[in-house]
């Protein structure tokens, strides 16, 4: 269905920024759409924002909204999670998700393709 190939991650002092790139192949052209989820030591895997292939909205969970974009850029079939004013909240694995429903799903149940996951790290 997709395979994802995340890059972009690594280490990041407080209040600074990082960009992650998630690049998507797929084998069909059915609408999808493309979340990142993190996930802290110990605790579960949640969604961080998600945009939709077929009219580019974008959901931001609320730990995140207005410190991170995410974007897509079809060309390259790449999406981008550019993350600002970064704090040690924000430290965890990264992973690019893909999922066959267009609507963003707030569940990683939704979600049927994962990249491998990066390691962000917040820390001064």
């Amino acid at each position: 269905q997709m395979q994802l190939v995340e890059s972009g991650g690594g280490s990041v002092q407080p209040g600074g920024s990082l960009r992650l790139s998630c690049v998507v192949f797929r084998s069909t052209s059915d609408s999808y759409s493309v979340a990142w989820f993190r996930q802290a030591p110990g605790l579960e895997r949640e969604v961080v924002s998600c945009i939709s292939s077929t009219d580019g909205n974008t959901y931001y969970a609320d730990s995140v909204m207005g410190r991170f974009t995410i974007s897509r850029d079809s060309a390259k079939n790449t999406v981008y999670l550019q993350m600002q004013n970064v704090g040690p909240e924000d430290t965890g694995v990264y992973y690019c998700a893909g999922s066959l429903f267009d609507r963003c799903p707030r569940h990683r149940r939704g979600y049927t393709s994962w990249g491998q996951g990066i390691q962000v790290t917040v820390s001064s």
